[in-house]
């Protein structure tokens, strides 16, 4: 099949043809979320008009989260592989356009394992993914997840496989700053519809900075908790390490240092982006699981002594500051919730997403 490059600088597939399908303005939209995590893509989904009846993950420590800020919404604690599409049929209970939807664990394919040749556990749940979507056959699919899977054979497999079901495909590697997200983050996201003509959501003319979601953020030292907020929480720093921020320059690296704070590893690697400081008017580099460490990227507060705060994270990542991560005087990690925030699909790509696949489902 022949390929063109849109406007937006992404691979798509060319289509062509009329739409198949017919979908009145007032058919209900309903949604499945697999790889739910804390609910990123269900948020984003939902602010879009796209109803979201259930997330399922495999981990039950993002069943808090989930719920307390999806109403409606159902966390179903479950392995993809054990599931039948009978199993998530009954989501769809009353729905005019059926929609699944999901990220798969991304490790394998990500540019810091360098593994995208291999075929390990993780590769097989894109296509446990397909293996539903073959069974059940929802009006629309998709998926979000980082670059590096598209080279991935697994991912080869299922395209070719939505496409033998008769899905039309439209897929891409988005720049998430494009729309509305303050990161130079990167996501390969794929629709595909039953019903027709569906596409990739088009850039919006928002180029938001670090400044515009965390500079009204109160001030924190490092290792405090804000007391209004407990997800406005940063990691302590070893003496070398506060030695260390302190010559650390918005968007410089380790070379700002002084050379006996310098380790021979630092030189060794020629990567620059540990132990640096954002930059208020620019962008965030893509915010990982391991944001809460100074030293494992650019996560450096542009002005404060101290790694960006929980709440900092969830803010990068547009999760909207009335997104309850912590329950009640339950005791908690930093570093568990910045691994769920990591995780999580940015909530306004998710956003931009559901706005297409609204328009997918109205297609006349």
């Amino acid at each position: 099949m022949k390929r063109r490059t849109s406007m937006n600088g992404h691979r798509r597939r060319r289509r062509s043809g009329l739409p198949t399908g017919f979908v009145s303005a007032d058919r209900k939209v309903l949604a499945v979320d697999l790889f739910c995590g804390i609910g990123g893509l269900t948020h984003g989904l939902r602010s879009a008009g796209v109803r979201v009846s259930a997330g399922y993950d495999i981990d039950p420590s993002c069943r808090y989260a989930y719920e307390a800020n999806n109403d409606a919404s159902m966390f179903v604690e479950a392995d993809i592989r054990d599931l039948r599409f009978g199993d998530i049929a009954p989501h769809y209970a009353n729905a005019d356009v059926s929609v699944l939807a999901g990220c798969a664990p991304c490790q394998p394919f990500s540019a810091h394992t360098r593994r995208s040749k291999q075929r390990g556990e993780d590769c097989s749940l894109l296509l446990e993914f397909a293996r539903l979507v073959a069974e059940g056959r929802p009006a629309i699919v998709s998926i979000e997840n980082v670059p590096g899977l598209a080279r991935h054979e697994a991912f080869t497999e299922f395209t070719e496989a939505l496409g033998s079901l008769g899905y039309r495909i439209d897929y891409g590697v988005l720049p998430c700053e494009n729309y509305g997200v303050p990161q130079t983050r990167r996501r390969l996201v794929l629709l595909a519809s039953l019903l027709g003509e569906i596409a990739l959501p088009a850039a919006t003319e928002e180029r938001p900075t670090v400044a515009d979601f965390i500079s009204d953020q109160p001030s924190l030292e490092a290792g405090e908790t804000h007391p209004e907020d407990r997800a406005h929480a940063s990691m302590p720093l070893s003496p070398l390490n506060l030695r260390r921020i302190r010559q650390s320059k918005p968007g410089g690296s380790w070379k700002d240092w002084e050379g006996d704070l310098v380790n021979p590893c630092h030189r060794a690697t020629h990567y620059p982006a540990p132990y640096g400081r954002m930059r208020w008017d620019a962008p965030a580099p893509t915010i990982t699981t391991q944001f809460c460490y100074y030293s494992t990227g650019r996560f450096g507060h542009p002005e404060q002594d101290r790694a960006i705060s929980v709440r900092e994270g969830a803010r990068l990542q547009t999760f909207p500051d009335g997104y309850d991560l912590i329950e009640d005087d339950e005791p908690y990690l930093i570093c568990d919730l910045a691994r769920h925030i990591g995780n999580a699909v940015p909530v306004k790509l998710a956003e931009a997403i559901g706005q297409r696949i609204v328009e997918a489902a109205h297609v006349e």
